[in-house]
Formats: structure tokens, C-alpha cells, sequence
């Protein structure tokens, strides 16, 4: 199992407009069998599906999409339940299997055989479920700073930030979409306030106050709808994972560690390690040039 601890952080200081930084992408909604999928696209070559987390949106990735997509085909997504993307038919027992399966709908739909999967958080339990599901539709994987769907067979050191305060700070966010609401929530992704801009905030707040966007929110963070088991797989199951994977971490992923990427990926055969310094849990965002470079490398071995 290769293991490898990021030394070097990127020089990005000057933050540009999202818009700015995906000049020249295209953003269109998919239609596939019984879902809708909007994509931010970019480039050509092997598929790269790019996933954000709970609450968020395709444009997680502004930072990333024009650099990987000097090597792939970039569709960054809204996931099912998510932005622009299909709300209806919410299933509380089954949503990251759902948002799997719209993934497989888009792949169909753009004539696609397979795409490599990388996932943050949610998008991490979705890269996951995809991979144990669909592996012939999967080429690599990769798993970012997301685990929490496994219960493991031991416990790690507590860490500042969980999951209580990120369910705290989504739901105030969501019923109540103010900007210092809304700041607070983005600003527990990552290591240094000031690495949210104004406009991250405006842009979530267009979202959380479109009437159809937040039901679905409301749903998704278990307000309107009880949630269903947050942590359905086991240790076993992440043996059963074929597909080349990645665990990529970082320094201060709050509430799961280091040592917890580094446990989640010893699990997972063959799989490859990295972790990234001075980055929370919005790595694409802190740090691109980085987390472009990491990424690139694997999928490209």
C-alpha cells in the first residue's frame, strides 16, 4: 500500500472569481433515464466525475476543473438532492445508492462505458457505494477526506469540528440563510477563514434560498425527514472495494484526523495514501494547484 505525506503547499494567494476561474467550461443540465444531472464540463479524454459534499454544488471545484481537464474529461456535478440537479423521489434510506445510480445515468447518457469517481465527504460515501456497486462502471477511485460511513472497529483520537458541528451549522444554514450563517458553515471547510470569499457565500446563499433547493436540503440534513443510517458499511466492505483507490486526507480534516485516513485506507486493498498540510476539508479549494497534481498522478499511473 503506497503511503505518502504531502511536503509541499501551493502558492495560490490571489482567490479569483469562480466565474473567472472556469472561463470557457460548459454548464448544462444532463437528462438521463429518470434523472437530471447538472455538470460543469471541461476537456477531453478518460471521464473524471468530481463530487461534492453534503449541502454543496459542481462549483466546489471552480479551482480545479480548467487544470484536470488538461488531462480529462471533467464533468463536476451536482449530486442527486443537490443544486440544479433531481430533488424528487427522496429516499432517506438509501440517498448515497440513489445518488449512485444517477451517476450510471449520466454515464449512459454521454455514452460513457465508465468514469474515474473522486468524491469529497458525501462524495467520498458516493465514490465509495459507486465502486461497491457499479465496479465495471468505475475506473479509479478516489476517497476525500470521508469515511464516516464506516463503522470502524476502533476509535480515534477526537478532534476538533465533528460531525455534531457540521449538522449544527448546516441546519442553521439552511433554515435560516443569512450570510453569517452561511459564512460560519463554509468557514468550517477550511483551515483559515479567509479562504472563503464573499462570493462562495452569495453563491450559497442563492441556492439555500431557492424554495426548491432547500426542501431538498431540508431533507437531506434530516429536518423535514428523519435520516436514515449514516454509517452502513462495515471494515469488511471496504476489502470488497477492486477498483484502484486513493484515500486522499489532510492536516486538520475536522473531527477525523490523519490517523483516521490513514486506518480507512489500510482497509482498502492496494489502495494509495496522501495527505495534505495546512488544508481542512475543502482541499480542492485551499490548496488546487496541489490536489490537482496529487490527483492527476494517480489516475494517470
Amino acid at each position: 500500500m503506497a503511503t505518502t505525506t504531502g511536503t509541499t503547499i501551493g502558492t495560490e494567494t490571489h482567490w479569483r472569481s469562480m466565474w473567472v476561474e472556469m472561463a470557457g467550461a460548459q454548464v448544462r443540465l444532463v437528462k438521463g433515464k429518470t434523472t437530471t444531472t447538472r455538470v460543469i464540463e471541461a476537456g477531453s479524454g478518460d471521464p473524471l466525475i468530481l463530487v461534492h459534499g453534503i449541502g454543496g454544488y459542481a462549483e466546489a471545484y471552480a479551482r480545479n476543473i480548467h487544470n484536470l481537464a488538461k488531462h480529462f474529461h471533467v464533468y463536476s456535478i451536482d449530486a442527486r438532492y443537490h443544486g440544479y440537479s433531481s430533488k424528487d423521489n427522496f429516499d432517506p434510506q438509501n440517498v448515497t445508492l440513489r445518488q449512485a445510480e444517477a451517476i450510471v445515468e449520466l454515464l449512459d447518457a454521454e455514452g460513457h462505458k465508465w468514469a474515474h469517481i473522486k468524491g469529497e465527504s458525501m462524495g467520498s460515501n458516493i465514490a465509495f457505494t459507486f465502486g461497491l456497486n457499479f465496479p465495471n462502471r468505475a475506473g479509479k477511485l478516489v476517497f476525500d477526506t470521508g469515511a464516516y460511513f464506516i463503522k470502524f472497529n476502533r476509535t480515534f483520537k477526537e478532534q476538533p469540528g465533528g460531525g455534531d458541528a457540521l449538522m449544527r451549522l448546516s441546519r442553521e444554514a439552511v433554515v435560516n440563510p443569512t450570510p453569517e450563517n452561511v459564512r460560519k458553515r463554509l468557514e468550517w471547510l477550511v483551515s483559515s477563514p479567509d479562504r472563503i470569499t464573499d462570493e462562495m457565500v452569495d453563491f450559497r446563499m442563492k441556492l439555500y434560498k431557492d424554495p426548491e433547493i432547500n426542501a431538498s436540503m431540508q431533507r437531506v440534513f434530516g429536518i423535514t425527514v428523519p435520516r436514515g443510517n449514516n454509517q452502513p458499511y462495515a471494515e469488511a466492505d471496504c476489502k470488497r472495494i477492486k477498483n484502484p483507490s486513493m484515500v486522499f486526507w489532510t492536516e486538520h480534516n475536522p473531527g477525523a484526523g490523519p490517523d483516521v485516513g490513514e486506518y480507512f485506507h489500510s482497509l482498502i486493498p492496494g489502495s494509495e495514501y496522501f495527505c495534505l498540510p495546512d488544508a481542512a476539508h475543502w482541499p480542492m479549494w485551499e490548496h488546487p494547484a496541489d490536489h490537482d497534481r496529487v490527483i492527476t498522478e494517480f489516475l494517470k499511473k
